[in-house]
């Protein structure tokens, strides 16, 4: 695949406003602060966009294991999808948020995870489109006419078994997606045990962008998994499978197939571990 199946510019999209086979989905979300993301969208918006929240649209039900954001009901995500105006692997989706594409990736990946292609992020994102004065909208589209049936790749997700299994396989890559300091152990902000899953390697999900949500170019992009060309699987986790998508994007733009989602990262890892061995 070449970059522009997988992102779009501002001035590309600008032009595709009032085309009805293109679908625009807003996904800013605050890890911190989680009503924030619907907020802010209703108050400004790129026109037509739909919104889909990371807790309620875009994840499922959080149980003791499975981690903070466990895969959503693929029949409920389809429904709302088709409610969107969305015919399977016929309308383009484009989807942004505001921080780097750690939301609208989440969205990227799970519609090539239930079999639609055709979507792509937005360069620049939220921010990009109003530094440029483009225009903003706070009405919210009506529901549309779609069709969306799941047709779910099972095999580009993994669970923890087969992390464990892997874990001594020189054919397999396991990638850890977080901050550096958190992947080593240094700090953990949200779970309850700070370290990383053995024998992952760490690749930083910001990487993929520069500072002002950019995507960095394609031949940064393949200097990044050069070194991992003759794997014969990477397995891709953070914490709990939301940023690790911008890395399964980059991934997919420099051309590895390869790649699978660990979507418990590691809060679902952890969650099997004995908390006083942390203390």
């Amino acid at each position: 695949m070449n970059r522009t199946e997988h992102i779009v510019d501002r001035q590309w999209l600008r032009k595709q406003l009032d085309n009805p086979q293109v679908v625009i989905v807003d996904c800013r979300f605050q890890l911190g602060d989680p009503g924030w993301g619907e907020k802010a969208y209703q108050q400004s918006h790129i026109p037509g966009a739909y919104y889909l929240d990371l807790n309620r649209d875009l994840s499922g039900e959080i149980e003791q294991h499975g981690g903070r954001h466990p895969l959503p009901d693929s029949d409920i995500l389809a429904n709302k999808l088709a409610m969107m105006g969305i015919v399977q692997n016929e309308t383009i989706v484009v989807a942004y948020d505001d921080a780097r594409f750690a939301f609208a990736s989440r969205l990227w990946w799970l519609l090539r995870y239930l079999g639609h292609d055709s979507v792509v992020l937005l360069d620049g994102g939220w921010n990009g489109w109003v530094e440029d004065n483009y225009p903003v909208s706070s009405d919210i589209p009506q529901p549309q006419p779609g069709k969306f049936v799941t047709q779910a790749n099972l095999d580009c997700l993994v669970d923890i078994d087969v992390i464990r299994s892997v874990q001594d396989r020189d054919n397999t890559i396991v990638v850890d997606s977080r901050d550096r300091d958190r992947y080593l152990g240094l700090r953990e902000p949200i779970d309850p045990i700070a370290g990383s899953i053995p024998g992952a390697v760490n690749s930083p999900w910001k990487q993929v962008s520069n500072e002002s949500g950019y995507l960095q170019s394609l031949e940064n992009q393949k200097q990044l998994w050069q070194e991992f060309e003759q794997a014969e699987a990477i397995i891709v986790y953070c914490g709990s499978g939301v940023t690790a998508c911008v890395n399964l994007f980059s991934l997919s733009l420099a051309g590895f197939n390869q790649t699978k989602l660990y979507p418990g990262g590691w809060s679902d890892w952890c969650s099997y571990l004995d908390l006083s061995k942390s203390k």
